[in-house]
């Protein structure tokens, strides 16, 4: 029986073959594989395929979150609003400058940050609200800009997940992540932040260089946060294939739809704007382990993404939070399953999957 991984970038990678062992040639041939000609050209295009004034790359999704922090001012003392229920680089970035992450509960139905017990959290010390697309649903921005804008906040998105989003980067700045799981993966770390701020983005790119605006000048504090280009090279292949791989991906989230409706099972709600990186249902806590069982005897991964929301997490016991605190994020960590999905993901392998979910539950 053929096994269904979560992605398959063997099979996305094969009719690319040639393509990609040219571009890395091109750079090899070039001696330049630091801030070269491949990461500039990698930036123009990407901006424009994705609609922005600017695209400044980075040496992953983490840093590309980390600069914006830093662009924003954020420091020790400072508070950051986000959600409890992310991968971990999404806090991780706001204490490693010293700051406060302060979290507001999860939509129960979208998984996103609710926006309105965000809104609720501003304060005096608020210094940035930083607002996640997981899994590649948009999340939902406008509650937040009014009261942001009054009080001068900038709204980061942390977009990582959430490539060509219908909405995603209409806040101050969205940090993409380039890392081969996602829905433009490349070939080791990788990332970037989309803005349509001129100046946040000639910012952005001292900031990726050791605050740098000219060799050996450094106007402040910043970091090595540039992207290579190797990868720039690698991803200006993949990146015209990037909308074909979203339609591909919202054709295989359609089909879910349908084959599982009927199950006892949560299923995400339906997005016209969500680019799916992850398609996500929810299981009844005491039955996850043993559908996950399931699936792996019929040849099917599954992943959870995250069984331990953010504020449990060991590393971040000196926040104080207790299990009960954020109980959306809570449930979710115990009940959400990840299915394989992904652009090359064919018909009958969609239905085999639902079938063995339904023989689950049958």
């Amino acid at each position: 029986m053929e096994r269904i991984p979560l992605l398959d970038l063997e099979g996305q990678h094969a009719p690319l073959d040639r393509a990609l062992q040219t571009a890395a040639a091109r750079v090899l041939a070039s001696g330049r594989f630091v801030l070269g000609p491949e990461v500039a050209a990698f930036e123009s295009e990407l901006a424009v395929e994705l609609g922005f004034s600017a695209a400044v790359g980075t040496s992953s999704g983490t840093d590309a979150l980390l600069a914006m922090l830093m662009a924003a001012g954020v420091a020790a003392g400072d508070e950051v609003i986000t959600t409890p229920y992310s991968f971990f680089a999404t806090v991780e970035a706001i204490v490693r400058l010293g700051a406060r992450p302060v979290f507001a509960d999860i939509d129960p139905q979208t998984l996103n940050l609710d926006p309105h017990a965000a809104a609720a959290l501003l304060g005096p010390r608020t210094k940035a609200v930083v607002v996640v697309h997981l899994f590649g649903r948009p999340a939902s921005l406008d509650p937040l800009r009014e009261p942001c804008a009054a009080l001068g906040l900038p709204l980061i998105e942390d977009a990582a997940q959430a490539i060509g989003g219908r909405g995603v980067g209409s806040g101050w700045g969205a940090a993409l992540s380039f890392f081969p799981s996602k829905n433009l993966g490349g070939f080791g770390d990788g990332g970037a932040i989309l803005t349509h701020d001129a100046d946040l983005a000639a910012r952005l790119r001292r900031l990726r260089n050791h605050g740098a605006s000219d060799k050996l000048r450094h106007e402040e504090i910043g970091g090595n946060f540039r992207l290579d280009e190797l990868q720039a090279a690698l991803l200006r292949v993949k990146l015209p294939r990037l909308t074909a791989w979203t339609s591909a991906r919202r054709r295989v989230a359609d089909q879910y739809r349908s084959h599982l409706q009927d199950l006892p099972i949560g299923l995400p709600p339906p997005d016209e704007g969500a680019v799916w990186n992850q398609f996500v249902v929810r299981v009844p806590v005491d039955r996850r382990a043993g559908l996950r069982a399931h699936l792996a005897d019929r040849g099917i991964a599954s992943a959870v993404y995250y069984p331990v929301p953010l504020h449990l997490q060991p590393a971040l016991g000196f926040l104080g939070h207790q299990p009960g605190a954020f109980p959306h994020a809570e449930q979710a960590a115990q009940e959400t399953l990840a299915l394989p999905i992904f652009p090359e993901l064919r018909d009958e392998s969609v239905a085999r999957v639902a079938g063995a979910v339904a023989d689950f539950f049958g």
